[in-house]
């Protein structure tokens, strides 16, 4: 017998939504890579009850709190291809196994495609960053930078002096003289010089290297780096995808169905604030609208 929904994803999104099918005595399979975008960081903030929180941690808690729930089955394995047949939803893994389900939760997530900058990767989730939210306070009134790396970036150098004293790296790129004048009203200074690298003792950032020579002494340094969607399932069921100004966004309805019956999504791969209070928040309505659909069939469809 097929799993009344599986959900494609085991962090935040898809096992809040877990929780509560199970809840609702809905037997769904959550389907897990073990790859949680925030798994490069010690720390996740925002969250009442963890914040400063290590996520792996958390992660490893609800999931055995999920163990209570006898409808709930984890299992480790990569969605890697999804059809139908007699009805239901037949997801293929890496490792050839095959689960089908009645509905499809979508909540994989997103993957950040990182600048080849030497000093980025090792430092990501640590010293460099790239919400404020989740990790300004910490470096609160420290040297802050920002790496021109997306449209977004001057947006996002505007936001950060909050924090403390900003310097913007336009990393050689032309910014138009609006923009500058808009950072100079937020007391940023404009560094206009290539960025060939960062230094500091292991994850630590302590400046960034220019191509003239120079260092400018930076504790943390902010990125908006452009993503893509850690799974090609959404694309493999023709859902309706929109792009946005990082990368893809999985269109969903107020109830977080998407454009294809049956399927519904949370997380981030269906917004651009991208918090684990978010995630959590989208889990539980997806898990609600699921259960819904499968009591008031007509409305859902």
């Amino acid at each position: 017998m097929p799993y009344d929904a599986i959900v494609i994803g085991g962090s935040f999104a898809g096992l809040s939504a877990a929780l509560y099918l199970g809840r609702a005595r809905v037997h769904v399979c959550v389907l897990d890579t073990g790859a949680p975008r925030n798994r490069f960081t010690n720390h996740s903030h925002g969250l009442f009850g963890h914040d400063g929180s290590d996520p792996a941690s958390m992660l490893g808690t609800m999931r055995k709190q999920l163990s209570a729930y006898p409808t709930v089955q984890l299992v480790d394995g990569a969605a890697v291809d999804v059809g139908r047949e007699r009805g239901a939803f037949v997801v293929r893994l890496a490792d050839g196994r095959t689960v089908k389900g009645l509905q499809l939760l979508l909540a994989s997530g997103i993957t950040d495609i990182l600048p080849d900058l030497p000093g980025v990767a090792e430092r990501w989730g640590r010293s460099v960053i790239h919400c404020p939210y989740c990790h300004g306070y910490e470096f609160a009134d420290r040297n802050l930078g920002v790496l021109a790396s997306s449209p977004l970036s001057v947006h996002q150098a505007q936001l950060i002096p909050e924090w403390g004293p900003t310097t913007f790296f336009t990393d050689g790129q032309t910014v138009e003289p609006d923009a500058i004048e808009a950072l100079t009203a937020r007391g940023v200074s404009v560094e206009r010089e290539r960025v060939v690298g960062l230094e500091g003792n292991g994850p630590l950032l302590s400046a960034v290297r220019l191509a003239d020579g120079r260092s400018i002494p930076i504790d943390a340094l902010y990125i908006g780096p452009r993503y893509r969607f850690s799974s090609d399932i959404a694309e493999r069921l023709g859902c309706a995808i929109e792009a946005g100004p990082l990368g893809p966004v999985l269109k969903v309805d107020e109830m977080k169905a998407t454009s294809v019956a049956g399927v519904f999504a949370a997380g981030d791969v269906t917004r651009m604030g991208h918090t684990v209070t978010f995630a959590c928040a989208d889990g539980v309505m997806a898990a609600l609208a699921i259960h819904r659909s499968r009591v008031f069939p007509k409305v859902a469809a």
